[in-house]
């Protein structure tokens, strides 16, 4: 297969050189043989194929075949009329078919050579033709054919293009073969005329130039000459109907064979009815009764058979007319709109990970999701990509990729403790859910690792990790209406009197759900549901600004705050410089669909800088960026540094506890960077 493109060159110069040099008898036996068995696997190919695509080089094999055919005729026809022999094959036919009678045997060859010319070769030719013609008036409906399930969602892209593509290549092909077909009907007039040449010129070289008297040269030139034609005609005559049979063919489930015994022997009532008429013609005098009764009885056989298959065969098809039905049901394009809220993609690799321990992880996650934030995390979708590497793994939320991570199949994660691991091997890499500097070692050094103080996990601990950080940050986008009259209808069976109070009198689910969801988007547990409806139950009577309503449930949930933020009683703070505070304040544009806040950009871009220059500061110190303002400006505050990081924390005075004692380690001020 390597030099094949070379061989393939050689093999038709050579083609080209049997008709120009003398070849020896010898030589001319291996190449009739050649031909012969080239002919019979071109036939068994075609029949064996399921879709003639499979055989798409079949015009240009037609060709190279109908070139050897000539050429092997010009050889021998030099080595009749030269030496008045051709070589044992040729010799061997003739004598064959002939069988001492000259006249029989030459008659015999002229009806093979007219059954193919005029019935297998003009057949072949009328049906590629006739092929090429409809292939390409079908193209434009198959084309809108394949646009309408694309759009209707049936097919993919993908698909759509695969489509597409066989359309033209199937039009190449049926164009190509009324053009080939062509080459087998000049073939066999080629053939014809070379018949003649041979036995008029054998007969005329034999007596004048030979010395032969008219018996011997009939009787020599016509063995060769039928000889001649019959190694011609033969392979001409496969190769006529392999034609015939890819032309024929339509695409299906299986080969030629099984598709006639399939198809033609299937309704078990005509093998039946053929089997009695049969059965009666053997009663009629004149015709042999033992093969009649002998076919008879088999037809009646593979009636009998066929009739015990014929109830699955309908069940199945049964079945898969409503499977059809279904597909084309308008109603079955609803499901594909569905977005799953959580969804974890990962290579094959990664299968035997996500059928165990991860899919036990992930019922731990919603646990402890529930403990954390205060909500019930969704059902996590699991499905494998072939599109993703093997050992990669990829984290949606409604549908968005918003994760993404590679692992070591039996390595484990190594994070490092300062230089004290620089002795550890392994591939240098980042955590996925924090980008903390990582290695991927193996077994033999994770005890070093451990004795060194880094922390080291399991692949279905890293995945887990990522996922639950990836949860908690999107916390806000997984709670919708539905999932907050989950949380009211649980709250309801110990305080019935709160929900019905605030829904729908006081506030609608859409409304509770962005107070929740503003909660969760800076990662603030939701889980004391009881505070936060009789906050909003206090406060809806003044305002019913979400926004607002959010402020005021954050100071009444500042012992929640402060336990977050706050260790052994303190908590390290970044400040903000008055003039800042006042201008964020005066800023603030109230009306009635809300409030806003509408800084200069100028202004907005020296503060964004001001906190970010300080920000980093406090991180390149080790600390967590926590900056405390005013409760009038925190929430706009907030939205401000969120262009910055959302990881930066903003609090105000009214939600730490009085007892939290406040260390200011930073002040933004505008006259910095």
């Amino acid at each position: 297969m390597k030099y094949s493109d070379s061989l393939a060159a050689i093999f038709v110069v050579c083609i080209i050189l049997i008709i120009i040099i003398p070849v020896p008898t010898e030589i001319m036996d291996f190449l009739l043989i050649l031909n012969i068995t080239l002919s019979i696997i071109i036939l068994l190919t075609t029949m064996y194929i399921k879709d003639p695509m499979e055989f798409s080089i079949f015009p240009s094999i037609l060709l190279v075949t109908t070139l050897l055919r000539l050429s092997l005729n010009i050889s021998s026809t030099r080595l009749i009329l030269s030496k008045a022999f051709a070589g044992q094959v040729i010799q061997a036919f003739g004598s064959f078919v002939i069988g001492g009678n000259p006249i029989v045997g030459l008659l015999v060859f002229i009806i093979i050579a007219i059954v193919q010319f005029i019935v297998i070769t003009k057949g072949a030719e009328r049906v590629s033709e006739v092929s090429a013609r409809f292939t390409l008036d079908a193209m434009p409906g198959k084309q809108m054919s394949i646009d309408a399930d694309l759009n209707a969602g049936i097919i993919t892209d993908k698909e759509a293009t695969n489509r597409r593509r066989k359309i033209q290549e199937e039009a190449k092909f049926y164009g190509s073969m009324d053009g080939a077909s062509k080459f087998v009907k000049g073939d066999a007039i080629a053939c014809i005329i070379i018949i003649v040449i041979n036995i008029l010129a054998g007969l005329v070289i034999g007596i004048t130039m030979k010395g032969m008297d008219i018996t011997q040269a009939v009787n020599t030139y016509t063995i060769l000459t039928v000889g001649d034609g019959l190694v011609s005609q033969i392979p001409a005559l496969l190769i006529s109907t392999a034609t015939g049979i890819i032309v024929t063919r339509s695409v299906s489930e299986s080969n030629i064979g099984t598709e006639i015994l399939k198809q033609l022997f299937r309704e078990p009532k005509i093998l039946k009815i053929t089997a009695v008429l049969l059965f009666i013609m053997a009663f009629i005098p004149m015709l042999p009764a033992i093969p009649l009764l002998l076919i008879g009885s088999l037809f009646g056989y593979l009636g009998y058979i066929n009739d015990k298959k014929i109830i699955p065969e309908e069940d199945e098809k049964t079945e898969n007319i409503k499977e059809l039905e279904e597909i084309r049901d308008p109603k079955k394009v609803y499901d594909l709109l569905q977005v799953d809220p959580i969804e974890l993609e990962f290579g094959y690799e990664l299968i035997p990970f996500a059928s165990n321990e991860l899919l036990d992880r992930i019922v731990m996650i919603r646990r402890q999701i529930a403990l954390d934030l205060g909500i019930v995390v969704p059902m996590v979708r699991l499905r494998d990509n072939i599109q993703l590497k093997p050992d990669e793994y990829v984290i949606k939320i409604r549908g968005t990729e918003v994760g993404r991570g590679k692992v070591y199949i039996n390595r484990y994660l190594c994070m490092q403790a300062g230089d004290k691991n620089d002795s550890i091997k392994g591939i240098p890499d980042k955590e996925p859910a924090f980008g903390f500097p990582a290695l991927w070692i193996e077994e033999i050094e994770k005890s070093k690792a451990e004795a060194l103080g880094c922390t080291v996990v399991d692949v279905p601990s890293v995945i887990s990790t990522h996922l639950t950080n990836i949860i908690k940050k999107h916390s806000y986008e997984l709670i919708g209406r539905q999932e907050v009259q989950g949380l009211l209808d649980n709250i309801k069976t110990t305080n019935p009197a709160l929900v019905e109070e605030i829904v729908p009198k006081l506030l609608s689910l859409g409304e509770i759900e962005k107070v929740l969801s503003n909660l969760l988007r800076e990662e603030l547990s939701i889980r004391d549901m009881v505070t936060i409806l009789e906050t909003l139950a206090d406060y809806v009577p003044t305002t019913r600004d979400t926004d607002i309503l959010t402020e005021y449930v954050r100071q009444a949930l500042s012992r929640t705050i402060s336990n977050k933020y706050a260790v052994n009683g303190k908590i390290k703070v970044i400040t903000l410089e008055p003039s800042i505070e006042q201008s964020i304040q005066s800023a603030i544009n109230q009306t009635e669909h809300g409030t806003y806040l509408t800084l200069e950009p100028d202004l907005m871009q020296k503060i964004i800088r001001a906190v970010n220059d300080t920000v980093r500061k406090i991180m390149l110190q080790g600390d967590q960026p926590i900056i405390l303002t005013a409760p009038v400006i925190r929430f706009y505050f907030k939205k401000l540094v969120e262009q910055i990081s959302r990881d930066i924390v903003v609090l105000s005075y009214n939600e730490l506890l009085p007892n939290i004692e406040i260390l200011s380690i930073g002040m933004v001020k505008l006259n910095e960077g």
